[in-house]
């Protein structure tokens, strides 16, 4: 038998693709393996129908769906006939350092979730529009002297004239004009005169802060209402929606919306005497009194966790109120929250996923700042006294182990509820009306994992096609806009 290699032009022509291949990058010979693999139209489809999330997770199994009343089989799919006998599904990560396509959805559902909370929507009325409402700001008290961005040439970022030195014979000003990319901004002063110790204790009690300060809330309302705080709850109800973000500096602070409701939640109207006025002198008092303890620890003592003094609080559609420049409207207000939900401490140079060892801290490529809020982590980690705290284990967020997004029971609608009717709909589409909505059903399922992440060419792919769709919803919104304004010009 007469091998290929017996022939010359062909050993020739062999040996030049090779040598061609050679000169590719990884990524571009993943690239010619992935389009000649059998199947590729079909996983593109997959990834089109993901969205291009940036880190998929690939199942395996079936799912059969019967009549519930006759056993009858309806329908059935494998990933038997799919490329590579699986199913790409989203990963569903909120972080936008992390998938992009993933979080851009969580954001979309946390704007749905807030907005109806001060719109209706969602098995809320449209009476809540009403009802006292409020938009606060708390922050973080200050740990020590930061660089911060100036909105003006003319200003410097903290002027002194007397040039004086801190303890470590550092100077305690900044003549300089920084903008909002310099990376100085948020960075200490001085290193050393920064209380880093108060910082991440603070994070570590900044839920309990919170918790304690909607308590206080309602006491206060009801001391207002010259009632009690045990028959609060007959007379009205207040309702939160609340998240976090990291400022440059490394600390949190929280952006709120505060509800007012009659004693059955949004379906009733608060009393009378309930304004929005009433309701911001109550939200003042008790962030001012709030205040949470840490544990007494030998040489930290207790440390007295509040606010910090930059409050600001804004009744929802005053019309000298504004958020960045915009009205303080409903529609704003939910596209503020929505805007910070898929942000995380990767935003001010931190990392996203938890860190294992000290050690690691010193290899991790962040800001000096970050690493030494990470170090503090570490190290009060290991007091016995703090073990509650769980420092160690949120040194990764700088010690901050709240959620990013809470609210109320009664405030709106939940994230569950929002992905449910989104999986309907998916699976009634997905049908194609081969399964009537109004027939009781059951289903079967029986699927393992498989696989997660991309090659080097599924993730190039992958983020084109996010791109794509992102910018068709950019070209779409942009078209509705102009629709709207040309009916309200006619």
């Amino acid at each position: 038998m007469t091998s290929p290699w017996d022939n010359p032009r062909a050993r020739r022509s062999a040996l030049e693709i090779a040598e061609r291949l050679r000169t590719l990058s990884e990524t571009e010979r993943d690239m010619i393996r992935l389009v000649g693999t059998p199947g590729f139209r079909r996983w593109l489809d997959q990834i089109h129908n993901i969205g291009g999330c940036a880190d998929p997770i690939y199942l395996a199994g079936r799912t059969t769906t019967r009549d519930a009343v006759t056993g009858a089989v309806m329908r059935v799919y494998t990933t038997a006939d799919e490329p590579g006998g699986v199913l790409a599904l989203r990963c569903g990560n909120r972080r936008e350092t992390r998938c992009a396509p993933c979080s851009r959805i969580h954001a979309g559902d946390t704007f749905h979730l807030v907005r109806a909370g001060l719109l209706g929507g969602k098995e809320v009325p449209s009476t809540v529009t009403g009802h006292p409402r409020l938009f606060i700001t708390l922050t973080a008290p200050g740990f020590g002297a930061v660089h911060r961005a100036t909105d003006s040439r003319d200003r410097k970022c903290r002027p002194r004239r007397d040039g004086g030195e801190c303890p470590h014979g550092r100077l305690i000003g900044c003549n300089q004009v920084h903008s909002e990319a310099d990376p100085r901004v948020g960075q200490p002063i001085c290193g050393r005169c920064y209380d880093y110790a108060a910082h991440v204790l603070w994070h570590a009690k900044a839920g309990a802060l919170w918790n304690r300060t909607t308590i206080l809330i309602r006491r206060h309302l009801a001391a207002a209402m010259g009632i009690t705080q045990r028959t609060l709850n007959s007379h009205l109800r207040v309702s939160f929606a609340k998240v976090a973000e990291y400022q440059k500096r490394g600390a949190i602070h929280l952006h709120a919306v505060v509800r007012a409701d009659g004693p059955s939640g949004p379906d009733d109207a608060p009393p009378p005497a309930v304004t929005a006025e009433i309701l911001e002198t109550v939200v003042r008092s008790a962030v001012g009194a709030a205040e949470a303890r840490t544990p007494y620890a030998p040489g930290l003592g207790e440390h007295v966790i509040s606010w910090g003094a930059e409050i600001d609080v804004h009744a929802i559609h005053s019309a000298d109120s504004e958020i960045d420049g915009v009205p303080m409207t409903d529609e704003a207000v939910a596209a503020y929250i929505a805007k910070y939900v898929s942000k995380s401490v990767g935003e001010v140079g931190g990392i996203d996923r938890r860190i294992t060892s000290a050690g690691e801290i010193g290899r991790l490529r962040v800001s000096p700042h970050v690493r030494a809020l990470m170090g503090t982590c570490w190290r009060l980690g290991g007091v016995v006294e703090l073990a509650p705290l769980r420092l160690r284990l949120w040194a990764h967020a700088l010690g901050y182990r709240g959620h990013v997004l809470t609210k109320s029971r009664r405030y709106s609608t939940t994230y569950e509820q929002l992905r449910a009717a989104r999986a309907e709909y998916r699976k009634t589409k997905a049908a194609g009306g081969s399964v009537p909505v109004d027939v009781p059903t059951d289903v079967e399922s029986a699927w393992r994992y498989v696989r997660s992440g991309h090659t080097p060419a599924e993730a190039e792919i992958a983020a084109g096609v996010s791109q794509d769709l992102s910018r068709n919803r950019d070209v779409g919104r942009s078209e509705l806009c102009n629709e709207e304004g040309r009916r309200d010009y006619d």
